[in-house]
């Protein structure tokens, strides 16, 4: 049986026990008040008649005119010694029919419990009864009794009356009754609806609450928070599983362009190999030639593979060095050393004030050699490019390192993805001696900025500057009062 049967089922009980606790109280209280109130009667009659009986303190038997004026619509029988019938009268007024008589009266009464006790006899016929009072006269006996007829009526159309708004009650009760538990269980039918949109995967679904003071309330709430966490839960776990499968395309995308870049110098040092088995050692100059090449894409490889496990090593997180470090002192000798490989390359240097960040010297300085390296390799020979080290204007507690060229700039598609590693920009921009791959790199050098600056909890951006040229700029947090706070 379901919930709303058993609820609807428990209140009509209540309701069938209680109308019927109420109409069995009823019903016995006014039959035992009309009973008494003809008890009573008989009871004065018995006295009236006693008196007409005994005057003078002698018995004598009066006229049956007398008594039934005496007495009215009662029953009066008069037995002697001998049990029988001196006067009886039915109490009948003038016109009325002659009533049923009560059955043997005297033996009766008798019978059911002595002399002087009010008893209930049937009628001579008919399904009728009398209410009758045996007392004994002298050698016989005085009966007094009252018909119940109007009394059976009145009880029975009493009966009929509590029957009838017991069924209306019943059924009354029973429709408001249904109405107020689909009305009370309504909110779990909302609970069933929405576990069950939650079950096809729809987990956007929630509760609606009325009042939380509520048993149902509560649970709704409670639902809520739980459907809550687990949506949070799935979330972080969709997001798990995205950040790992997009760790997983990195590696495999790093794993496949580090291969294809080690591919061409130890392509390169096999070739000169095999130009050395040969017989290139017996020619000097062309084994001169083949050793100095060997060497370059050795050197080339051991960059490639210092830059690797740089960039393995930062993202493993393994600490560096944290010292104070004056931003200003670590451009100013990477312009130094840019000026010195690239003479004909003016480089500009501008340091505004005091700039002092917490983090690795050698790292730092690596970041700015790899910008201007960057400027190098995608500007022409002799465009200018401008380094400047000054705080954000935006927030006081970070120090801003802009490297400005004048080159070709960049696209919008480019410059999402410059940081990117082994990604390389679109060959126009890069100089002559950049588009063979003879200096161009191997792609890792501004994710390496990226991964730096990272570390040091900053970041780098590029963006365009008005008149042709990019602006990378490495943001990096302000060295505080106490280095250890």
């Amino acid at each position: 049986m379901s919930l709303r049967a058993r609820l609807l089922a428990a209140s009509l009980l209540l309701v069938v026990c209680g109308l019927l606790v109420a109409d069995v109280a009823t019903y016995s209280a006014l039959r035992r008040f009309m009973y008494t109130r003809v008890d009573d009667q008989l009871q004065s009659a018995n006295d009236s008649i006693q008196q007409a009986l005994v005057r003078n303190g002698r018995f004598a038997i009066p006229q049956v005119d007398l008594v039934t004026r005496l007495v009215p619509g009662v029953f009066v029988q008069l037995r002697g010694p001998g049990d029988d019938v001196l006067i009886e009268t039915s109490g009948r007024r003038p016109g009325e029919p002659l009533p049923s008589l009560p059955r043997a009266v005297g033996p009766v009464v008798a019978a059911r419990g002595g002399d002087g006790v009010v008893r209930t006899v049937p009628a001579t016929t008919g399904s009728g009864s009398y209410r009758a009072l045996l007392t004994p006269m002298g050698t016989g006996s005085l009966v007094v009794a009252l018909p119940l007829e109007q009394t059976s009526d009145t009880l029975h159309r009493l009966f009929l009356i509590e029957v009838l708004v017991t069924v209306v009650v019943v059924a009354a009760a029973a429709g408001v009754g249904l109405y107020l538990v689909r009305l009370g269980m309504r909110p779990l039918a909302d609970i069933e609806r929405t576990a069950t949109a939650i079950t096809g995967g729809d987990m956007s679904h929630r509760v609606a609450i009325d009042d939380e003071r509520t048993e149902v309330g509560r649970v709704g709430r409670a639902l809520n928070v739980m459907l809550d966490r687990i949506d949070v839960a799935f979330a972080e776990r969709r997001r798990s599983e995205e950040a790992a499968r997009a760790s997983e395309q990195r590696v495999r995308r790093f794993v496949a362009d580090a291969s294809h870049e080690l591919r061409t110098p130890v392509a390169a040092v096999r070739a000169y190999a095999e130009l050395y088995r040969r017989g290139a050692d017996q020619r000097p100059h062309d084994l001169a030639r083949a050793m100095r090449s060997i060497e370059d894409e050795a050197a080339r490889m051991g960059v490639l593979v210092d830059d690797l496990l740089l960039l393995t090593r930062l993202d493993e997180g393994r600490p560096l060095a944290q010292a104070p470090v004056d931003l200003g002192a670590v451009a100013a000798d990477a312009v130094a050393a840019a000026s010195a490989v690239d003479p004909d390359r003016p480089v500009s240097l501008w340091v505004e004030g005091s700039v002092e960040v917490l983090g690795d010297r050698d790292r730092l300085r690596q970041v700015v050699d790899n910008l201007l390296a960057n400027v190098r390799a995608h500007t022409p020979a002799g465009a200018p490019a401008d380094v400047a080290v000054r705080l954000d204007p935006s927030d006081g507690s970070f120090a801003l390192l802009d490297v400005a060229d004048r080159g070709p700039g960049l696209s919008d598609d480019a410059a999402a993805h410059v940081f990117e590693r082994f990604y390389r920009a679109d060959p126009s921009r890069a100089r002559d001696g950049a588009r063979d791959g003879a200096d161009g790199g191997s792609g890792l050098g501004l994710s390496i900025v990226q991964a730096i600056a990272s570390v040091h909890g900053g970041g780098a951006s590029v963006s365009s500057r008005p008149g042709g040229g990019s602006v990378f700029t490495v943001r990096l947090p302000l060295l505080r009062d106490d280095p250890h706070a």
